[in-house]
């Protein structure tokens, strides 16, 4: 059974309690744990291993780094694009704030770039993921996590339906987050029509769980081969 399959009833549950005022516990709930298995038990403060955690463990610098064939991205650029995007959304959008990746955090993570990574080449996608700090990654992605969790507990549910600001989404490109690729800039249409609500559904929860299963089916394929 694939992750996605056994995450969608919980998925469904958290798109109905958001829709209603009178589930706002319900849906805030449902929310912060979806979020939690896709990312470190550290992030969560749970007892058990997460999905993030059995992904991470095992996960060799080769793998990490390895695209299988043209048709696949790599686990590294997996980790790197749902963490910004969380990183996007979750502080710009919805908390009007800065966003956790900065100058010296990219210092520590060996990279240049800023985007999303979305209209990346094949190549470009191979030189972030072999130059991406592992541990690096995972600590941006933990730091990440964290601050989302803390604005997800702090909305009201008079938040739900509040629509993104136009200079937010305006930052996100001043910012770097975006590039003015077709195959990048469409992001910002695409959230900017979107409410809290419609944000914390995607790409705050179900976003992460889809580049999760595709690291995950990368990580077994290539045991396999190396």
């Amino acid at each position: 059974m694939s992750l996605i399959h056994d995450w969608n009833p919980k998925q469904a549950a958290l798109k109905d309690a958001l829709a209603k005022p009178e589930r706002f516990d319900e849906a805030i709930r449902l929310c912060l744990e979806l979020h939690g298995s896709a990312h470190s038990a550290e992030v969560s403060g749970a007892d058990t291993p997460t999905l993030f955690d059995e992904l991470w463990r095992g996960l060799t610098r080769t793998a990490f780094e390895a695209m299988p064939t043209e048709k696949d991205v790599t686990i590294a650029w997996n980790i790197w694009h749902i963490a910004r995007i969380e990183d996007l959304t979750a502080n710009i959008l919805i908390a009007d704030s800065e966003q956790v990746l900065s100058d010296e955090r990219l210092k520590k993570l060996g990279v240049a770039v800023r985007d999303t990574g979305n209209a990346m080449t094949d190549d470009e996608i191979l030189n972030l993921s072999r130059s991406l700090d592992m541990d690096e990654l995972r600590d941006y992605r933990t730091a990440v996590g964290k601050r989302t969790r803390e604005i997800v507990s702090g909305l009201s549910v008079t938040e739900f339906k509040r629509k993104m600001k136009p200079e937010s989404v305006r930052r996100i490109l001043a910012e770097g987050g975006v590039t003015e690729h077709k195959d990048s800039i469409w992001l910002l249409d695409f959230w900017g029509k979107k409410t809290v609500a419609g944000i914390l559904l995607m790409p705050i929860t179900r976003h992460q769980i889809m580049h999760i299963s595709d690291s995950f089916k990368l990580k077994e394929r290539l045991a396999k081969h190396l």
